[in-house]
């Protein structure tokens, strides 16, 4: 019987270098192995066939909503029927505006939840002028038919005479029961409403009839069509923003094209200057919050002694126009302290981090001669972009489409909110939402596995640049799609499921808001914390798993475990080197999207007249603004994502080559004696050209 043979001493091995999964002995040292492995087979096969199915099926979603959607119902007015006012070749031709039977109907609080006001809505040609009551109306028929005539074109079908009762007129709902001066607003007739010495009217009216025996006043009228309002006034601002896109769309494609220039030259100076770049950035930064804060002090100030000023946020409560909140001094006493907390933080983290600090900005250096071997990598995200954009603009098509396809949909509506069966539905309509998360997250899996394979083939290289394969981005891209589509599905599949139980939770939120209690909200806060984490730690972990699945060309589960049990052999450095260099990153995205931010607002508000003529008459200047800032934090993402890839590739093939190897001239390190420096390992012997 032979003997089993026993795993070397620890004596003998130092345990950075054991392989826990094989009785402890190291990784062989295989003096052919040149970076990712090029003999592979398809991995997570059914995820693949089962993703497949998902995107045939959204496809013909799409196919089928486009068939039977019609956007117009989203832009223009359609009657209780749903045929649009003022489309040409139908009855309501010549009748391009909504006229509602009973505005007084729409203050029921289901008129904002359901976007509907629970009344009869027909097109008409023009809105109602003056008041009238169909009681009236049938008194005065006797005498003069003209006025009938006048009030029979807001009824649903035209009559000879007023020969219906009011309580026969409403329960058929033929005819308004009456009738108030009005005005058209966005294609629909709301009540004429002025003021006069402080007190507001209709028609020149302060009380009325309205039609059913009460009176009502002008407040109890307006206190109606602003919940309508409350409806159209989303379309007002997208009309105003569009307005303001419109002027400005130049400006911000030349803000984003200077914010990726400037990223560029910030990625491709990191090479030579990384030590330097990052006090550039780390001054760019806390000037720019400085500068923040003096505006903010500067704003709050000026508002001294203004009438309302004092008001605060919740005095006057939400408001559509944002501008009205840059009138308080809350709002910029509030903008004033979030940065100053942040400033203090930045600089706590620089006097207390600067030792790590310091590795990191070594560690850039060494990720930025890896990009130098491989230039291509920068364009990389470009394709990302380009991906990433066909998917949302699939889904914001798509949802459109099939938001206003198939048959009316009837919810029951009760106005005194007293029917148990109130804002049920028939058909409910279902929205492909989680294809749409699994695809984004595929197509930023893809993106990190074709960065990590390119990445790894450049760390495990003999000799570089000639044992580098060509094209490494492209070659590892194919390499990706063709073998490890399933596995990249699966791993995108695990975050897409967490996301979607996030927007379920903040979805039961929304709609159980008055209904919840002290305890409900604490166990739901809490719920959302706990997915908030796991979706956190799910993509570090996903993130390594794909650099795994790049170098070897395992399936996902046991790339994870790999990538998991070689991070935690290992947790001391992942503490100091992933945060501390995602940290200097991040302050290079803040330092460009600041730069961008601060040079479009002396534009958008013109404060650079003598330099360079901006747009002018804008509705609100802060929508281009946050489009610029935003988009340039983007941009500059994109390119720093890169360099973010490399270093997490190079540091975890890093951790591979101490456990494969031990530096002796049998075993010895593929690393640099720089990149041995750098994380603090002891001089060794590196591999002899």
């Amino acid at each position: 019987m032979a003997k089993k043979r026993e795993p070397p001493s620890s004596k003998e091995l130092p345990e950075t270098f054991l392989d826990h999964e094989t009785y402890g002995y190291p990784r062989t040292f295989d003096p052919n192995f040149k970076g990712p492995v090029a003999k592979r087979s398809c991995t997570d096969v059914l995820c693949c066939i089962i993703f497949i199915l998902f995107i045939i099926a959204y496809i013909l979603l799409g196919l089928v909503a486009w068939v039977h959607g019609d956007p117009r119902r989203v832009a223009y007015p359609t009657d209780s029927k749903g045929h649009f006012c003022g489309q040409k070749g139908t009855p309501n031709e010549n009748k391009t505006i909504l006229f509602y039977f009973n505005l007084f109907s729409c203050t029921s609080p289901s008129v904002v939840v359901n976007l509907q006001c629970p009344t009869t809505q027909i097109c008409v040609s023009k809105c109602p002028e003056k008041f009238l009551t169909y009681m009236e109306i049938q008194f005065r028929y006797r005498t003069n038919k003209h006025y009938w005539m006048y009030y029979s074109q807001f009824c649903k079908s035209p009559f000879v005479k007023p020969a219906k009762t009011v309580t026969q007129v409403l329960l058929d709902d033929d005819c308004p029961i009456a009738i108030f001066p009005s005005k058209p607003f966005l294609q629909r007739c709301f009540p004429d409403f002025t003021t006069k010495n402080g007190t507001l009217t209709v028609g020149n009216k302060t009380i009325f009839e309205d039609g059913s025996g009460k009176t009502r006043n002008a407040v109890e009228l307006r206190t109606a069509a602003n919940r309508v309002n409350k409806i159209l006034d989303a379309r007002a601002i997208g009309m105003k923003v569009f307005e303001d896109y419109a002027t400005t769309w130049y400006w911000i494609l030349i803000g984003l094209t200077i914010a990726m220039l400037l990223s560029w030259l910030f990625v491709i100076l990191l090479r030579f200057t990384a030590g330097f770049l990052f006090w550039v950035f780390m001054v760019g930064v806390i000037g720019i919050i400085g500068y923040g804060i003096w505006h903010c002090y500067q704003e709050h100030s000026n508002l001294q002694g203004r009438p309302n000023s004092h008001l605060t946020i919740y005095d006057i409560g939400f408001q559509t126009d944002i501008s009205m909140y840059f009138q308080l001094k809350q709002t910029w006493f509030a903008f004033m302290i979030i940065l100053c907390l942040l400033e203090a933080f930045i600089i706590l983290m620089l006097i207390f981090l600067r030792e790590r600090i310091r590795i990191s900005i070594a560690l850039l250096k060494e990720g930025s001669k890896a990009i130098g071997y491989l230039p291509t990598t920068l364009i990389y995200p470009v394709l990302t972009f380009i991906f990433l954009s066909i998917c949302i603009a699939y889904w914001a098509v798509t949802a459109i489409y099939l938001a206003t396809s198939g048959v009316p949909i009837y919810k029951v509506i009760s106005p005194e909110r007293t029917c148990k069966h109130e804002n049920t539905t028939c058909n409910p309509e279902m929205f492909n939402l989680f294809v749409f998360l699994w695809l984004i997250n595929f197509v930023i899996a893809l993106g990190q596995c074709a960065l990590a394979g390119a990445f790894a083939s450049y760390y495990w290289a003999l000799k570089k640049p000639d044992d580098i394969p060509q094209y490494p981005v492209f070659t590892a891209f194919g390499r990706a799609i063709r073998y490890h589509t399933g596995s990249l599905a699966f791993g995108s599949l695990i975050l897409a499921l967490i996301q979607m139980f996030k927007l379920v939770l903040e979805y039961l939120d929304h709609r159980l808001k008055e209904a919840q209690n002290n305890i409900s909200k604490f166990l739901q806060c809490c719920l959302k914390c706990c997915f908030w984490c796991l979706e956190k730690v799910v993509k570090f972990f996903n993130r390594n798993a794909y650099v795994m699945i790049a170098i070897y060309g395992k399936n996902f589960c046991r790339s994870a475990r790999d990538a998991f049990n070689l991070l935690m052999r290992n947790v001391l450095k992942v503490a100091v080197m992933d945060k501390v260099t995602d940290f200097v990153l991040i302050l290079g995205k803040i330092l460009v999207a600041g730069c961008i931010g601060v040079l479009a607002f002396l534009l958008f508000t013109q404060r650079l007249p003598t330099m360079i003529e901006g747009p002018t008459s804008l509705n609100y200047y802060w929508v281009p603004l946050l489009t610029v800032i935003i988009g340039s934090y983007l941009v500059a993402h994109g390119f720093f994502s890169v360099y973010a890839m490399c270093i997490d590739t190079i540091f975890i093939c890093f951790l591979e080559d101490i456990e494969r190897n031990d530096g002796s001239a049998e075993r010895p390190y593929y690393m640099s004696q720089s990149l041995l420096k750098i994380l603090n390992e002891p001089s060794m012997q590196t591999k002899k050209h």
